[in-house]
């Protein structure tokens, strides 16, 4: 492991522990900065932004490249799950363990609500591109991509307060319930 690696592993358990320990809103970056051992200016390195420490995702070319990969007959949300389902195969699956204890914290703290639609919003904007690469109309792009996002969103978070080890179980659901699937 990088020493780029372990700073940023550290500032991550930090931030975990304190917003634990304290709460999300009363913890600043200074403070899970020094707790890492770093400066705050380093923490800003790493993470452009305190929620970005809960909220960063690095999928969303895996997801439209996945998107713009999928069969040309398919439906815009098939191709659209499809794409999420294969870019979740493609990467290592991440530690269970800190996504959960990541999405708790998201999911009980009021004030990261519109950090959330920030993030989804981009993911979005990068599903309904990918879908109208493939032609879909741009409507039905948009639709897609907010649909997939919305059951995505709504399945982690659900995952994220159970007890479910498997994170994959959260990615499925979504997958069934936007697809018409039966258990």
């Amino acid at each position: 492991m990088s020493k780029a690696d372990r700073t940023r592993a550290a500032l991550m358990r930090a931030a975990l522990d304190l917003f634990q320990e304290s709460g999300y809103d009363a913890t600043t970056a200074a403070a899970v900065a020094e707790r890492a051992g770093v400066t705050e200016m380093t923490f800003f390195r790493y993470f452009p932004s305190k929620d970005s420490v809960l909220l960063a995702d690095p999928y969303d070319p895996l997801i439209a490249e996945a998107i713009t990969r999928q069969p040309a007959h398919l439906s815009p949300i098939t191709a659209a799950i499809g794409g999420v389902v294969e870019s979740w195969k493609a990467i290592p699956s991440p530690p269970s363990g800190e996504v959960r204890e990541r999405l708790r914290i998201v999911s009980r703290t009021p004030s990261l609500r519109g950090a959330i639609a920030r993030n989804n919003a981009a993911t979005e904007a990068a599903i309904a591109g990918a879908l109208a690469e493939r032609g879909a109309e741009r409507t039905d792009a948009r639709i897609a991509a907010a649909a997939t996002m919305g059951a995505l969103s709504a399945a982690l978070l659900d995952w994220a307060d159970g007890e479910d080890a498997d994170l994959a179980t959260a990615i499925d659901a979504a997958r069934r319930v936007l697809l018409g699937d039966p258990r």
